[in-house]
């Protein structure tokens, strides 16, 4: 694993190939961060919890757009989560986004639901993705066979 790094530094130092890592460098600073949603586990027996996560990767650490967003979780199941943060003020190669939220939900019933997660700046929806969970019915859910 060290002969790797060897190897770009190696290029670094030379000066070979720095020139087109600068490039991207700088394209990515004007790209808007994808984001990967994940629920764990994606399936469960109700009462299920599952943590969802959502990842910002690539783009610049400094995008605008996505600084200090509020974060809303629709669960599928007819209940949403936000959570809101107090940021300073933003400013340009200085301010940082988070790349990483999570949050946990309980499913009581059984069913296949579809979380979404959204980026949003003051009521409106910047930026958002979607994972399912696939809930089956335990013990103490209608049609899980039985009742306590």
């Amino acid at each position: 694993m060290a002969l790797p790094l060897m190897c770009a530094l190696a290029l670094g130092a030379s000066g070979a190939g720095s020139d087109d890592r600068d490039d991207r460098d700088d394209k990515d600073k004007d790209k808007k961060p994808k984001i990967s949603v994940k629920a764990n586990p994606a399936m469960g027996i109700s009462p299920a919890r599952i943590v969802a996560s959502a990842d910002l990767s690539g783009g610049a650490n400094d995008y605008e757009e996505f600084y200090c967003p509020s974060i809303e979780w629709e669960w599928g199941d007819d209940t949403k989560s936000t959570t809101s943060a107090d940021c300073d003020p933003y400013e340009a190669g200085k301010s940082e986004i988070k790349r990483r939220f999570s949050a946990d939900h309980v499913y009581r019933t059984a069913g296949d639901y579809r979380i979404q997660f959204r980026l949003k700046k003051k009521d409106k929806s910047i930026a958002g993705g979607s994972t399912s969970v696939k809930i089956r019915p335990g013990l103490g859910d209608p049609g899980g066979g039985g009742t306590f």
